[in-house]
């Protein structure tokens, strides 16, 4: 099959900035959507595996249509990639979901935000893509912004509402963990993937793979996926359409034109937009940390941008 043409960052076009906002406004979403869809009672498990399932089955059609002569040129390979991939990201959604059972969502949260931390680490061993300073710089700037929104100032953050003990927020915090690991790893295999496969037939198969380890773990555990109001389940429709179809598929669209280490620096910019949302919404106005922390994301995401805008040029001198 046809690659997609290479492009470098003084050559990518228009649309892939603009995806990147897309992206940050649809996963942004993801935020208000879980608090809607817990709020009728409904389990993470169910929450994380319906995301999955309604974005496969929505690609399905065009998938089947468009790219049927590239999906039967995968390799073995390509295939195994596909599969590996899948799991990683079954395994980032059910386990970030499941954590928010054990622990706050700002200690949650910033743990899993360590995530472009360890995609520029495994970038550097297996890809081996040498990161400029500037990049580290913006890498670890992103990092600290995670921490100070989630640092413990005043009362503490570190027990969710109803735990009893230090073992459920340990649980929490592990689950997290393997969130942020997983999800680095599924980042670099799409950026494997992307090289040679149209983002559509990816994210078709990847999320089909996906919902099905997602399911598999919902009838290993019994989770109950019946009996909620009708307008529970319309919420998780959005959300397999609005922040995981819409917003996860941009994010992989965008690692055509951006290391997955930048790639996940955008997803670093979703609790912002979800503030934002939570604003409007709720009128929720966060807290002066929390806004710190934010700026200091942002700062990190522009220096992170721009060492990988001035170290592309001699990377691209070097493939050619």
């Amino acid at each position: 099959m046809k690659p997609p043409q290479e492009s470098t960052a003084r050559s990518t076009p228009l649309k892939a900035y603009i995806v990147i906002l897309v992206a940050i406004v649809a996963t942004s979403s993801a935020a208000i959507l879980i608090r809607y869809a817990l709020d009728e009672t409904m389990p993470p498990l169910l929450i994380a595996a319906a995301r999955l399932t309604v974005a496969a089955v929505a690609l399905t059609p065009v998938a089947l249509r468009r790219y049927r002569g590239e999906l039967k040129q995968l390799t073995r390979r390509e295939w195994l990639l596909i599969l590996a991939s899948g799991i990683c990201l079954a395994i980032h959604f059910t386990a970030w979901v499941s954590s928010l059972q054990y622990t706050t969502v700002l200690v949650s949260v910033v743990i899993v935000s360590t995530g472009p931390i360890w995609v520029a680490i495994m970038e550097v061993f297996f890809l081996k893509i040498r990161l400029s300073r500037l990049v580290v710089i913006g890498l670890l700037t992103a990092l600290a912004g995670g921490v100070v929104i989630g640092l413990p100032l005043g009362e503490s953050a570190f027990t969710a509402p109803g735990a009893e003990d230090l073992g459920a927020t340990a649980t929490g915090a592990l689950l997290a963990w393997i969130g942020a690991l997983s999800v680095s790893v599924y980042m670099l295999i799409g950026r494997k993937l992307r090289a040679t496969l149209p983002v559509i037939p990816y994210v078709w198969l990847v999320y089909g793979a996906a919902s099905v380890c997602a399911i598999a773990v919902i009838l290993a555990t019994s989770t109950p996926v019946a009996g909620f109001r009708a307008q529970g389940y319309l919420i998780l429709l959005a959300m397999g359409l609005a922040p995981q179809l819409i917003g996860h598929s941009s994010l992989n669209y965008l690692l055509e034109y951006f290391p997955a280490a930048i790639v996940s620096m955008f997803s670093q910019l979703e609790p912002i937009g979800s503030a934002v949302l939570a604003l409007l919404l709720f009128r929720e106005l966060p807290p002066d940390q929390q806004i710190a922390g934010s700026g200091i994301i942002i700062i990190g995401v522009i220096l992170a941008s721009r060492g990988e805008i001035r170290q592309s040029a001699p990377r691209d001198a070097d493939a050619s």
